[in-house]
């Protein structure tokens, strides 16, 4: 692949990069060469020659690899992903520390364990320059945690990437107690530009979604165990109605649909006959239902609502909701009503 500069203006504002040239790294690279922005992705194992050029080829492949799928799937063209492709500069161990002071926006996506963090951040810490903005990919680590490894630590916060970061959307914005407002909001900028759709949650263990991920994933591997389904019969359940209700509206959104006192009633029934406290409903639920918040028919539950909000949002909820019921129609075979007229 040719080589593009190393500095230069991109497409998000300045040259961004990441350390760490595993898979996740790489589709980062991919997703910000395809928002047209000049992208490094470095390596800072020490490997022999022979070691060096085997994580070329198998980078170059992987990278050819992702973008030939979105070719198949009609969402980039041959020039598109040649485009991209050119965008992209693996560096080896013994290049970062010269590129470093030219990159912007830095990501870390080296092995989850406190002591590659550690040496990732530390070395780039050592050569970036002091306004370069840091963020850690990390899935499992805090913020705050990370931050003590970090040379101005104001400028650190993490950016918890969902697989594949080349094609899904959100990516999660946690900033520790320290990052300046700044920052943050630089950060949203340069994603919302690459074409991402960041949400910000504090730092807490988690994030968003593999804090509710885990429990779902969890509770379908105890279903399976206890013989409540199968696990075909709980992943059709999945496809076909819960992930298309979640992805037509959001959580909270469908428990104010719903009505929380839909949900109170049955995480009680759950909790009691269950034998377990997992299911009882949060405090926030219980404070609302004896306020009476119960969600769009009263015009107050997590969200506040007035006739034509929740007139709007149930019309929109069912247009994405009927898009996604065609999108499975050829999977199911599945009859729709069809339009009117």
């Amino acid at each position: 692949m040719r080589q593009p500069p190393v500095a230069g203006p991109s497409g998000a504002g300045g040259l961004v990069g990441v350390i760490g040239a595993g898979r996740m790294g790489r589709s980062i690279g991919v997703a910000f060469a395809l928002a047209g922005t000049d992208f490094l992705l470095m390596d800072l194992r020490q490997r022999t020659d022979e070691a060096w050029r085997k994580l070329e080829a198998e980078v170059a492949s992987d990278l050819q690899a992702m973008l030939a799928r979105l070719c198949r799937l009609g969402r980039l063209d041959a020039v598109g992903a040649a485009e991209a492709l050119r965008r992209i500069r693996l560096l080896r161990a013994t290049e970062v520390a010269a590129a470093l002071p030219a990159v912007d926006v830095l990501f870390e996506a080296v092995p989850e364990t406190m002591e590659a963090k550690r040496e990732a951040l530390g070395f780039a810490g050592a050569h970036l320059p002091e306004q370069a903005l840091v963020a850690s990919t990390s899935s499992t680590m805090l913020a705050g945690e990370l931050a003590t490894l970090v040379p101005h630590p104001e400028r650190f916060l993490n950016a918890h990437w969902l697989n594949p970061a080349y094609l899904i959307p959100l990516v999660e914005v946690s900033p520790h107690a320290a990052t300046a407002g700044a920052v943050l909001e630089r950060l949203l900028a340069v994603l919302r530009q690459a074409g991402k759709q960041p949400v910000v949650c504090h730092d807490r263990p988690g994030y968003i979604v593999p804090r509710l991920q885990v429990l779902i994933m969890n509770e379908a591997a105890r279903m399976i165990e206890d013989g409540t389904a199968s696990a075909a019969d709980i992943d059709v359940a999945i496809r076909y109605g819960f992930g298309i209700r979640y992805a037509s509206m959001g959580v909270a959104e469908f428990v104010d649909f719903g009505g929380l006192d839909i949900l109170y009633h049955a995480s009680a029934y759950l909790a009691d006959r269950l034998a377990d406290s997992r299911y009882a409903s949060p405090p926030i639920v219980q404070a609302k239902m004896q306020r009476g918040e119960l969600g769009i028919k009263t015009g107050q539950g997590l969200y506040a609502w007035n006739a034509e909000q929740a007139e709007q949002f149930q019309q929109e909820a069912l247009e994405r909701m009927v898009r996604l019921l065609d999108a499975q129609q050829v999977d199911t075979g599945t009859a729709l009503p069809r339009p009117c007229g």
